[in-house]
């Protein structure tokens, strides 16, 4: 493993949205998940054309819908479909060959990165880091108008169910002069298999080992009570209609809502782009493009519940036409335009010419099979 460092304003490269037929002979079909680009050769950018499709994240949907439309700007006939599924299904999906990339808010396990040599070879897939966003500690409380702020431990037994009430001394001890509700606390988490369900469960279990025990996945703990919905739109939604709910969420879909200030050393910090940025400056890379962040961090002006979305691509595609199309779009959403476009759309930090550099080599590096 060796450092990555990424920028102090760095954080989001983006996700490719794209579509693969499958990299298998037994995946090659007239219904391919990507189009033809019509030639046999390598193109330019400008001449790419045809329909990629992916799948996956939620938290990327906003920046998605402005990387699909924006790369027209640069490849006028390449249309790019995304279909925000979660990241757990977008996975399987780019695993069964259905489409060409997943959008992932956590990495691939290690027996995931050994079956995508299935569809893509020898050489596997690997990842982007992508978008890199904070996740919002969500609310809805009439009457209380300025950020509560709360500590990891506090954060941890809101969401298992032992604090149930606003107006609980763990929470009013930390906002003092804030006049909170006794108004029940009722939790909403992801029912989907979520990156964002495990990022936070990571900053909850790194932050509050002794109040969060159980274990890092995708998946909420079977045993809380709590209620659910699917995806981004659905945790978001639910707490936008229930008093007194509370969620985790990519920030970019909980704007309307209060928002925690969580507690890191001696301060609280509020959440923001360049905050999360902070976190990901000395984070470190893994040999599959994944990184590693220390969530239990007690530096200063770090807000570190953050979600790292991943895209994630075959090294080798079937055909020469299907790898220039994946390039064309993965390009434009790593360069400077696409990052300002998305940041403009979803808030998400634009990216670091570092993160920007290893990324573009990564994706330069993509293939055609045999």
């Amino acid at each position: 493993m060796k450092a990555l460092r990424f920028g102090r304003s760095a954080a989001v490269l983006s996700v490719a949205a794209i579509a693969l037929t499958a990299c298998s002979s037994a995946g090659n079909n007239g219904d391919n998940a990507a189009g033809s680009q019509g030639s046999g050769s390598q193109g330019t950018t400008s001449e790419v054309q045809g329909q990629l499709r992916g799948a996956g994240a939620t938290s990327q949907e906003s920046a998605m819908g402005a990387w699909t439309n924006g790369v027209t700007s640069v490849a006028p006939n390449l249309q790019v479909q995304y279909s925000p599924d979660g990241s757990g299904s977008g996975r399987e999906k780019f695993l069964n060959g259905a489409v060409a990339f997943a959008g992932s808010d956590s990495a691939m396990k290690s027996d995931e990165l050994e079956k995508s040599k299935e569809v893509c070879g020898d050489q596997g897939a690997f990842h982007v880091p992508a978008y890199i966003s904070p996740i919002a500690i969500a609310y809805n409380l009439p009457g209380v108008d300025q950020n509560i702020k709360m500590d990891a431990e506090t954060i941890a037994k809101v969401f298992k169910g032992e604090i149930s009430a606003w107006n609980d001394e763990a929470i009013a001890s930390q906002n003092p002069g804030v006049e909170l509700p006794d108004t029940t606390i009722t939790v909403v988490h992801r029912s989907d298999e979520s990156g964002t369900t495990k990022n936070f469960v990571s900053y909850l279990s790194e932050a509050a080992p002794e109040a969060w025990t159980y274990e890092v996945a995708e998946e909420w703990p079977s045993d809380i009570t709590a209620e659910s919905a699917q995806g981004t739109k659905g945790v978001v939604g639910q707490v936008s209609n229930t008093e007194g709910a509370i969620t985790y969420a990519d920030a970019s879909a909980a704007k309307d809502l209060g928002n925690v200030d969580v507690k890191v050393g001696d301060e609280y910090v509020a959440l923001s782009s360049e905050a999360a940025a902070k976190m990901v400056d000395a984070s470190e890379a893994n040999e599959d493009g994944s990184v590693k962040i220390n969530r239990g961090t007690s530096e200063a002006g770090v807000y570190p519940v953050v979600l790292i979305s991943y895209h994630i691509y075959c090294n080798q595609y079937p055909t020469q036409d299907q790898a220039d199309m994946v390039k064309a779009f993965a390009e434009y959403v790593v360069s400077a335009d696409g990052q300002t476009t998305a940041h403009d759309t979803a808030g998400n930090a634009p990216i670091s010419d570092t993160t920007r550099e290893a990324a573009m080599k990564r994706i330069e590096a993509i293939s055609a099979q045999g």
